[in-house]
């Protein structure tokens, strides 16, 4: 088995059946896809497919077999009606930026050019389109979506706040999205599988016990529940829960006991670790935050309660 080139020597470790010298198909010329012009940016060419890469910050990870093989079956009909988009690197070389389904499509109808809008964005922006794209398309599962977001802060250093902006969304679903990347693996499954709505997986968030969400999970699918099923069978495990607690220690008071339930409806209301402490005849509140985000978010639910 020949070495794969490294990273590092080029555009040809992206383009393992192209030549950097010549541009060739099986043997034969391709022609230049350029419309006489040195700048093919924000125009609508057709390119060699073999010439664009996929995008490797691409969110969407699962394509249904089924739907593609409709698509490619509509393009070899009709052709492809929306052209995708993509990213000039130099040369004939693209990067896939949105329409990695119609691209893959188009190579099992056996097409060799493809129609697409060239874009001249940054790595950051073309990280987001790909996001965009997508969601706007409602192409994507939840759990894609919150990677994508995920991806956003990490490689593009945005902060929440900034990642809502560019993708069109209010603070709180950014928010919300990303909390769902503390779940389970086996609820992450379910979720992206259709199984749950994201609303069922939110309400399994408040419980701390992975085998309770785990019975709780096998039970909502097997009964088909609805969000305000899981919701209420999320609060009765919960008071359940209090219950025993309270048996196992005797020696607590009412107020104790009290005091326990508030912390419980913090948490619930503030999506993150409360506690309560008692001293003497007052208290503390302690709050759990594990970013900076996530200390502006409840700033913001703090400032919405004062309002």
């Amino acid at each position: 088995m020949s070495k794969r080139q490294a990273l590092g020597r080029g555009l040809g470790a992206y383009f393992p059946n192209m030549n950097d010298e010549t541009e060739t198909n099986t043997g034969n010329e391709v022609k230049n896809p350029f419309i006489d012009t040195k700048d093919p940016v924000n125009t609508i060419i057709h390119i060699p497919v073999q010439h664009i890469r996929a995008n490797p910050n691409q969110p969407r990870k699962e394509f249904d077999e089924l739907r593609l093989q409709e698509l490619s079956d509509s393009i070899q009909q009709h052709g492809l009606i929306q052209p995708i988009t993509v990213r000039h690197l130099g040369s004939s070389r693209f990067e896939l930026i949105s329409g990695e389904r119609r691209l893959r499509a188009s190579k099992m109808a056996g097409q060799e050019t493809i129609p697409a809008y060239v874009r001249e964005v940054s790595d950051n922006d073309s990280i987001a389109l790909a996001l965009i794209e997508n969601v706007q398309r409602e192409d994507l599962n939840a759990i894609e979506v919150a990677l994508g977001y995920q991806q956003l802060i990490d490689e593009c250093s945005l902060t929440q706040e900034e990642v809502a902006k560019k993708v069109g969304k209010n603070r709180s679903t950014v928010t919300n999205m990303l909390r769902l990347l503390n779940l389970p693996a086996f609820i992450q499954a379910a979720l992206k599988q259709g199984k749950i709505s994201t609303g069922h997986a939110r309400s399994l968030l408040s419980l701390d016990d992975e085998k309770a969400q785990q019975l709780l999970l096998a039970k909502a699918i097997e009964e088909d529940f609805s969000v305000r099923q899981m919701e209420d069978a999320v609060r009765k495990l919960q008071e359940a829960g209090s219950k025993s607690k309270s048996k196992a220690k005797p020696g607590k008071d009412e107020y104790s006991i009290h005091l326990e339930a508030i912390s419980k409806r913090l948490r619930s209301k503030l999506s993150t670790k409360v506690e309560l402490k008692r001293k003497n005849e007052g208290g503390e509140i302690r709050i759990e935050y594990y970013s900076q985000d996530e200390l502006e978010r409840l700033l913001q639910l703090f400032e919405a309660i004062s309002d």
